[in-house]
């Protein structure tokens, strides 16, 4: 898209080097339209003013198709459902509202409807604070269920298939966390750098051992190579009860089940689950600690800038230099603004506070 006219593209084009002689076969264009200030909704997407009118799509102030579709899902599902209450002579049902801590299309609706927006708005996943577990892997556990709630997803064979993958979820899981060996022996038998770790070897760590799932939570190990050594300590567990029970069926089906890796419908998502446990779980730390602060204060003396906010983007810095927000919560009220830059804003205004604080404190000694 290009809102200029078209010989000033053309001179745009041709003041780049290697372009002087570029001819434009088809100009950018842009479209212009009018919106309503979504703040005038609710998260159903239902005006406040007016029931029963639902609004969704750029009029909301979005652009792009996906975030006209993912608003038609909330607006359509909220008033096919008030409208079948209606003539049914029913009281109006429960809201549908996705949180932003369920889906991204939760983030996308409640930043519009809180903050607004002054320019066209687009779901990108950095706006998303939960979105570690905001994953394509994991988007029917997260949502069919509560579909099925709300009488949106009805198909037996579907919720079916969804009872059925969650079973498969917690059995591998369960699986990886109860098969455990020996610190030295993972180091041995998946390599010291990848497994052992450099504590591996220490005086003492012989006795010590981890879980298959721990194993996996670890950079670089995948899934694939837990499962190969734990199907190897099986078949030589099973090959040491062959030769010493004689013509004795020592529970191989067992043992022949717990071989079986885990299969490709959950393998991502048990995988992902384990890998990305302790970051959910720093994730959930760091937003709670975010939201106990809303209302503590931003010292009006502070400097937006990127040599001292280097994780900020120009706009970002640019947006807080024009508001310039007293508190936490008013910072938080800025449209465009990142969670996790909120969250650093944070940390950075405590780190401030503690160094004023020591200051302070020497200047008393020295007096």
């Amino acid at each position: 898209s290009g809102p200029y006219p078209e010989e000033i593209q053309l001179k745009i084009f041709r003041s780049m080097q290697g372009l002087e002689k570029t001819e434009i076969v088809r100009p950018g264009y842009d479209v212009e339209y009018d919106f309503v200030n979504p703040q005038v909704l609710t998260h159903t997407l239902e005006a406040k003013s007016i029931a029963g009118l639902y609004l969704a799509g750029q009029i909301c102030g979005t652009t792009g198709y996906e975030e006209a579709g993912a608003q038609g899902i909330i607006a359509g599902a909220n008033a096919g459902r008030a409208a079948g209450a209606a003539y049914r002579g029913e009281k109006a049902p429960v809201p549908f509202i996705l949180g932003r801590d369920e889906a991204y299309i939760g983030v996308l609706i409640d930043d519009l409807v809180t903050k607004g927006t002054s320019e066209p708005y687009r779901m990108f996943t950095s706006r998303a604070e939960y979105r570690i577990s905001l994953r394509a892997d994991n988007a029917d556990l997260r949502l069919t269920r509560k579909g099925a709630e709300y009488g949106l997803v009805t198909d037996p064979e579907r919720l079916a298939a969804l009872d059925m993958r969650q079973t498969l979820i917690a059995d591998n899981v369960d699986r990886l966390r109860d098969f455990k060996l020996f610190v030295t022996d993972w180091a041995k038998r998946g390599g010291n750098d990848l497994m052992g770790g450099a504590a591996a070897h220490r005086p003492g760590r012989e006795s010590h051992k981890k879980s298959a799932e721990e194993v996996l939570g670890m950079p670089n190990v995948s899934l694939k190579m837990v499962e190969e050594i734990m199907a190897d300590v099986f078949n030589e567990e099973q090959e040491e009860k062959q030769s010493t029970v004689d013509g004795e069926s020592s529970s191989e089906y067992d043992v022949v089940a717990k071989m079986n890796p885990t299969p490709p419908s959950v393998h991502d998502t048990v995988e992902a689950s384990i890998k990305y446990k302790s970051y959910v779980v720093r994730q959930e730390k760091d937003i709670e600690s975010w939201r106990k602060a809303q209302g503590a204060r931003i010292p009006p003396n502070i400097i937006y800038d990127h040599s001292v906010l280097p994780a900020f983007k120009k706009e970002e810095i640019e947006k807080l230099n024009i508001a310039r927000p007293s508190t936490f919560a008013e910072a938080s009220q800025i449209s465009g603004l990142r969670p996790q830059s909120l969250v650093y804003l944070y940390h950075h205004v405590m780190r401030l506070n503690k160094e004023s604080r020591r200051k302070t404190r020497e200047e008393g000694v020295a007096v």
